[in-house]
């Protein structure tokens, strides 16, 4: 099904009855992604959408922040009718979630991998060579080839828009908007999670009101997906 929200064509599946369920992908994914764990959740009407650029949906006109995607999410649960959802979100999803919890009404969060606090940093070689390159008279071009080159995989795959989004949501620190969430929260995380280490969830558990953790061992990134049956178990009871 397809809905327009302001300008933005927007994917997405409804399935089911009962409470609510908005289900948010990763960087660089779609409903796909998603609806494994939301054919598992029977009792539940669950909502899956490709977020703005990504899937079938179409792209933002302009760079969006977490913030406009949290309103933007906003406007479509308005359409639906939807209030006050559980929402689940991995990732970059997950902190889309953060943030939509943080200023609209909802029952209950629950975060896969979804990093959220940004320090700072010592800079990585390639890093520091990007930063060099781009203050060089008349280098902005191998800038660019590099960064399309050498950066992420996310970074590389995405388009020019989509690339200047990533650099945003990425660098964009979240602690406030966490300490704002005040529903039961759960974090369900793998303790190999290369892209969001354990340590990121141990210190968001700290900054939520009412947050607590749970470490699924020898999962990665995809935790939600690697332990399916456990992580539906463990929703069952949550929610």
């Amino acid at each position: 099904m397809t809905i327009e929200i302001g300008n933005i064509r927007t994917n997405y599946i409804q399935y089911g009855e009962g409470k609510d369920i908005v289900l948010l992908h990763g960087w660089g994914q779609n409903i796909e992604m998603m609806q494994p764990l939301g054919d598992r959740l029977t009792y539940f009407r669950i909502t899956i959408l490709d977020l703005p650029g990504f899937g079938h949906s179409s792209e933002p006109d302009s760079v969006w922040t977490i913030e406009d995607y949290a309103s933007f999410l906003h406007q479509f649960l308005s359409e639906l009718k939807i209030k006050k959802p559980i929402v689940i979100g991995h990732s970059f999803g997950g902190r889309v979630a953060i943030c939509y919890a943080a200023s609209y009404p909802v029952s209950k969060v629950v975060l896969f991998g979804a990093p959220c606090i940004r320090e700072n940093q010592t800079l990585t070689t390639k890093q520091k060579f990007l930063k060099t390159v781009k203050k060089l008279p008349g280098m902005t071009g191998l800038s660019n080839f590099a960064k399309k080159h050498i950066g992420s995989t996310d970074y590389r795959q995405a388009t020019p828009r989509m690339r200047d989004i990533l650099v945003q949501v990425v660098n964009q620190d979240l602690s406030d908007k966490a300490q704002k969430i005040s529903v039961p929260t759960l974090l369900i995380w793998g303790n190999q999670d290369e892209a969001a280490p354990l340590e990121d969830a141990q210190k968001l558990e700290k900054l939520l009101p009412d947050g607590g953790l749970v470490v699924l061992e020898g999962c990665t990134h995809y935790a939600y997906l690697e332990a399916l049956n456990r992580v539906v178990s463990i929703l069952e009871q949550f929610l």
